[in-house]
């Protein structure tokens, strides 16, 4: 038995699903554990691209269980289309199972998350709208609509129409706003259960008796740990735990299960959406890195901000999820650069920082400190073996490990399957 969690050390889009694919090939179980479809993978299989945002990204091996874990917030709508999009490409999901204790996301979630974005002004965090921050409020709150409730027509609609009267009031008194037709969200929603109750059920049993099998599980996050609402750029996060100590709660498996934790990074570093970024590149450089590494959001198609890597976010990444490998992607895409730079460090009121700050107030006022390294101009799509990377790039390479103090599990040199390259084992 082998348990691995894949974890974004950034603030997301780092390649987790690419990953995911790579070493789904020796999962038995694959498991998303938080997060909804604000999130979303890329996955290139030969040369056509896939792009999933609920569904695991396990879905495209035939064999291989797919589970939706209790620790997700769902939007039915939005994961039946996802369902229709898989089978539609050839691949079957006869093998997904959706948690029982999963909360939905309900229109009303969604109206009140553009609502609360608008109202924020100049303050706006970036969300992508999909409801997802509102969702896991009334979970908080316990006002909550789990798949379970979904499944029992008469509970449904009792918990429904007592919601939707409640955020009738706010839309109204609040923000000014119309309110929502309760009959219409109850026919949708009493839809969608008879496509999707054949996919339901305690997913926790699932996996715990998979792993007590002894076969191998894989745990896929979505966004990144700088993403994280306790370890991230608060507020300018999400509403969940990608980090890896949310798996447990995000999928019922206890934290003596685990076995390893993969740290995902791309050898430069992204964002979408607004919050502090020490090394972003607003040059010629940074829209360089952005146009070869296509970096536009898979859900939103948003153009993300891009800079250097940066060491303290990582070393942040692996001291509060216990990252045991990294996997370094895209490299790539800085081929053809005169010089590389790294972050090692920031300079607040001229003393050196090397862990990352909670007060935006400090990060703001941080200077990032730069490594320079030579760059290379060899093609390295072909690269197999570390040993086969030209010597700038495998120095740039080695650095980043000795920076964060990660060894290299895994490199990437393009977005193929055969372009992933393993350097050590991982289950």
């Amino acid at each position: 038995m082998s348990t691995v969690v894949v974890v974004g050390t950034q603030w997301g889009d780092e390649g987790k699903g690419k990953i995911t694919d790579y070493l789904a090939e020796s999962a038995d179980v694959v498991a998303r554990y938080q997060g909804g479809n604000n999130a979303g993978h890329t996955i290139m299989i030969g040369s056509k691209k896939y792009k999933v945002h609920l569904i695991p990204s396990g879905i495209f091996y035939k064999e291989k269980v797919c589970v939706i874990g209790n620790g997700m917030v769902i939007d039915p709508a939005a994961l039946i289309e996802e369902i229709r999009y898989i089978e539609e490409n050839g691949f079957s999901t006869e093998n997904l199972r959706i948690s029982n204790r999963a909360h939905l996301i309900m229109p009303y979630h969604i109206r009140q998350d553009a609502l609360e974005e608008e109202g924020k002004g100049a303050n706006k965090i970036g969300t992508t709208l999909k409801g997802i921050g509102p969702c896991y409020m009334d979970k908080a709150a316990r006002n909550g609509i789990r798949m379970a409730d979904l499944l029992d027509p008469a509970v449904f609609e009792e918990k429904l129409r007592r919601m939707v009267e409640s955020k009738n009031r706010l839309f109204g008194q609040v923000y000014g706003a119309p309110g929502l037709d309760a009959d219409e969200i109850l026919e949708n929603y009493l839809n969608y259960a008879e496509t999707l109750a054949k996919y339901v059920t305690d997913t926790s049993v699932v996996l715990n008796d998979a792993i007590d099998a002894g076969k191998n599980v894989l745990f896929e996050g979505a966004q990144g740990i700088m993403l994280d609402i306790d370890h991230g750029t608060y507020p300018f996060v999400t509403s969940s735990n990608p980090s890896a100590g949310g798996v447990c709660i995000g999928s019922g498996v206890g934290p003596t299960k685990i076995n390893q934790v993969i740290g995902v990074a791309k050898a430069y570093t992204s964002r979408v959406g607004d919050g502090p970024f020490p090394t972003e590149l607003k040059d010629a450089v940074g829209d360089r890195i952005r146009e070869i590494g296509n970096e536009y959001g898979t859900t939103t198609g948003r153009p993300r901000r891009v800079g250097w890597f940066d060491s303290v976010v990582v070393r942040h990444a692996r001291r509060v999820s216990g990252i045991t490998g990294l996997s370094l992607n895209s490299i790539d895409v800085l081929t053809g650069l005169p010089v590389v730079k790294i972050c090692t460090a920031y300079r607040y009121k001229g003393e050196l920082i090397d862990d990352y700050p909670a007060s935006l107030e400090v990060l703001n006022k941080c200077e990032a400190v730069y490594e320079e390294l030579p760059g290379w101009d060899e093609d390295i799509s072909d690269a197999r073996r570390l040993s086969d990377l030209p010597a700038n790039a495998r120095r740039y390479v080695e650095r980043v490990s000795e920076l964060t103090g990660i060894p290299i599990a895994i490199f990437s040199v393009g977005r193929r399957r055969e372009q992933t390259n393993q350097v050590l084992p991982v289950y």
